[in-house]
Formats: structure tokens, C-alpha cells, sequence
């Protein structure tokens, strides 16, 4: 008889809802750290030790490998440390739900680019309704924060579109192994200098690690067994739950709230994205 794998015993939908769980109790962690360090600080210590975790287990080959194999990587590894940079910057200014479901328009605009259908507009204006709604929002709103969320937004999308190319020439996790390292390695001067000592404190480094482990290698790992077996228009609706998420993360670990308001501004996206993602062109599904 043949022996069932993991992925056999365990529905594929839940190995994504945990990814997404995963991802954002360790930003909710990750943000925790900002009272010890600063924010870009944290930031590299999750994309080091993502790397060094990716780089133990997967061993990739680096030798003999020609320059357009490089090239693609190294732009994938780039959008990747930005996308992760400019969300933690966002998350120093604004509450997490509200900053993933502003990041949460880059895959939403990868899925409706180039779109003619006339009730793709919908989701479109749905969308465009979210963000209008934050400037609805009574308190002042941080609008620097809400920038690097829309830098972390590009970022995503981004590295959407580089994740085929990337996944093409750089097979199974050997793609997000190397541009992980290239982002730790771009970013390794900038984290450095902005954490200075606090970045050696035990706390940190602990929790830092747990944070690498949680956003990163946990969440990547369950999608590359899940997205074996599931469609990727229900695997993108899934990925649609991912502001509502952050919003729940940050509310048990930190005890942040989001407005009437600004819960509207998430609904909006949440359903234009999971509209979208029903009728989803093929490999530019949203993946984190």
C-alpha cells in the first residue's frame, strides 16, 4: 500500500488558511519588536534568517548558471526585500489590517491588468471605494504610512510577475532561496545601521527569528504543498482573506482596533479582490 504524504491527510484550503495565519501573527509579532528596534532593522533580520533557514535546506546551484538566470533573480530577490521592507515601515505608522488590506491592491492589480470585461470595472471601482474611504476616516490618518503600504503594494505586484520567470530557471524553492538572500544582502547595510546595538538584544533576536520563521518559511513551505493540489482561482480567493487576517492578528496579539470605517475600506477590497480572483488569468494569481 502506498504510504500518504502529508499533504494527503490534510485539505489543501487548510494548509493556505494556516500559511495565511502564520504570515500574519508573525507581522503582529514582528511589529511587537519596533518598541526594541527599528522597523527596517526588523525587516532584515527576517530576511537573513529566512535565507539562512531556505539556504540549509534547499542548497541551491549557483555555479554555471548564466546571466539571465541572475537577472531574474536578482530583480525577484529585490521586489521581495521591498515589498517586506516598505510593509514593516507601514506597520510602525498604521494598523496592520488597515496597511495589508492597502498592500493587498498589488495583486489585485496584476489580476485585473490588461482587463476589457465590463464587470471587472466593478471590482476596479470597488477597490477604488477602499482607499477613498480611508481619507473618510474622523482621526488623522498617517499618510506617510500609508505610502509605504502603497510601496509595498508595487513591490508585491512585482514580484508577482517576476515569480514565473523566477519559478521557470530557478526550480522548486531554489527561486525564493536566492531572492531572499539577495534581499538580506541588499538591505544588510541599512538593517545594521538603523538597529545598531538593539539589534544584538536576546529579545530580539529571538523573536526575530520566530518572525523569519512564521512570515516566511512556514507560510511558503504550506503553499508549495497546497498549491499541488488546489485550483488558483480558489487559492487566490483564499489569499483574499489576508487583510481580515492581519486585522484579527493584530487585534489578539497587539490589541489594535480598526474603526467602522476603515472596516468598510478593508470589506471593499476584500471583495473586489476575491471578485477579481474568480475569473483570475493563469499565472497571475496572487501569491505571497
Amino acid at each position: 500500500m502506498k504510504e500518504r504524504g502529508f499533504a494527503g491527510w490534510i485539505s489543501p484550503v487548510w494548509l493556505v488558511l494556516a500559511a495565511i495565519v502564520s504570515v500574519q501573527v508573525g507581522a503582529a509579532f514582528a511589529k511587537s519588536l519596533f518598541a526594541l528596534t527599528a522597523a527596517t532593522a526588523v525587516a532584515w533580520l527576517r530576511m537573513a534568517v529566512a535565507a539562512v533557514i531556505f539556504l540549509l535546506v534547499a542548497r541551491p546551484q549557483f555555479s554555471g548558471r548564466p546571466w539571465a538566470h541572475w537577472r531574474v533573480v536578482i530583480g525577484y530577490g529585490v521586489a521581495l526585500a521591498t515589498m517586506n521592507w516598505a510593509i514593516y515601515q507601514s506597520f510602525a505608522r498604521i494598523p496592520i489590517g488597515l496597511a495589508v488590506t492597502i498592500e493587498f491592491l498589488g495583486p489585485l492589480g496584476v489580476a485585473l491588468t490588461g482587463s476589457r470585461r465590463a464587470r471587472d470595472l466593478v471590482w476596479i471601482a470597488l477597490a477604488g471605494l477602499g482607499v477613498a474611504l480611508l481619507g473618510a476616516v474622523p482621526t488623522t490618518v498617517d499618510w506617510i504610512g500609508v505610502g509605504f503600504a502603497l510601496l509595498a503594494a508595487a513591490a508585491w505586484a512585482a514580484y508577482i510577475v517576476l515569480s514565473g520567470p523566477t519559478g521557470r530557471v530557478w526550480s522548486g524553492v531554489t527561486g525564493v532561496t536566492v531572492g531572499s538572500l539577495v534581499g538580506a544582502l541588499v538591505f544588510a547595510v541599512p538593517g545594521l545601521v538603523a538597529g545598531g546595538a538593539t539589534l544584538w538584544q536576546p529579545q530580539v533576536v529571538g523573536l526575530a527569528v520566530v518572525v523569519g520563521i512564521m512570515s516566511s518559511v512556514i507560510p511558503y513551505g504550506l503553499e508549495m504543498i497546497a498549491r499541488r493540489d488546489i485550483p488558483a482561482g480558489i487559492f487566490g480567493i483564499l489569499m483574499s482573506l489576508e487583510p481580515a487576517a492581519a486585522a484579527l492578528a493584530a487585534l489578539v496579539v497587539l490589541g489594535e482596533q480598526l474603526g467602522p470605517i476603515e472596516l468598510a475600506a478593508m470589506a471593499c477590497v476584500t471583495v473586489a479582490s476575491v471578485g477579481a480572483t474568480r475569473t483570475l488569468k493563469p499565472g497571475l494569481e496572487p501569491i505571497d
